[in-house]
């Protein structure tokens, strides 16, 4: 016999929640929060496996495990990773796009959260890279990429879907998200924040000498990537 993850997850919320159980006191300083765990959650979400989830949209979908490379895999350049961070009572959105093996990043100004803008906006800021470039888009599986099939026309670039709620298939997107919000603050109004300011910003982040790009910025790396296809100059 095995004992499964989720066995054990359900052992705790048995433990914590049953009558007379010890680890529901309360803290001295969060006297209103009676729960031990960090969720605050008093039973067990069901969860699914992935491939038994109901896919998001009707058009067929490319999953993340249809992608050509592994995860892990960041030698060939022009795969990138996507998603929104959201503004206040989810009214408002930007766009943010990061290349998987030179960590460039590329926002997106979105006026509207909907399918046609975020296509729009896509053709605009990724259509000055030249092919090599323009491989593949991983995103989740919100419903501003209910236009996935156009934009895989448009931009020559196939789409490949996370899995619902698993920020850690975009690994890269996802720690560059945390970085945005230094200058994009949770529960603020992101509308308020216009293109050349995104602009700005994305260049500040993208002249940061990065570690894992042995001290490099991602911008010399990107830069050093377009000299050797000998593309047409990188528009801004």
């Amino acid at each position: 016999m095995r004992l499964c993850h989720e066995s054990i997850y359900q052992a705790v919320y048995q433990a914590v929640y049953q009558p007379g159980s010890v680890l529901m006191r309360p803290s001295e300083l969060a006297p209103h929060r009676r729960s031990p765990l960090r969720t605050g959650r008093d039973h067990r979400r069901a969860h699914q496996r992935g491939e038994r989830r109901r896919p998001r949209f009707e058009q067929p979908m490319l999953s993340i495990h249809q992608r050509p490379f592994q995860p892990d895999d960041r030698s060939e350049a022009g795969h990138w990773e996507g998603d929104l961070i959201i503004g206040k009572d989810l009214r408002s959105a930007i766009g943010t796009l990061v290349e998987r093996t030179t960590r460039v990043v590329r926002l997106l100004h979105l006026p509207q959260r909907d399918g046609d803008t975020l296509h729009e906006v896509l053709k605009a800021r990724m259509g000055d890279l030249p092919v090599g470039l323009l491989r593949s888009i991983t995103w989740d599986q919100g419903t501003e990429m209910a236009r996935h099939l156009t934009i895989t026309a448009s931009l020559g670039m196939p789409i490949y879907f996370c899995h619902s709620r698993s920020p850690w298939q975009r690994g890269s997107n996802e720690n560059t998200n945390g970085l945005l919000r230094d200058y994009f603050p949770k529960g603020t109004d992101l509308s308020v924040h216009s293109a050349g300011h995104l602009l700005a910003v994305e260049n500040e982040l993208n002249n940061r000498p990065r570690l894992v790009l042995n001290d490099q910025a991602p911008t010399e790396v990107f830069r050093a990537l377009l000299a050797s296809r000998s593309p047409s100059v990188l528009r801004r």
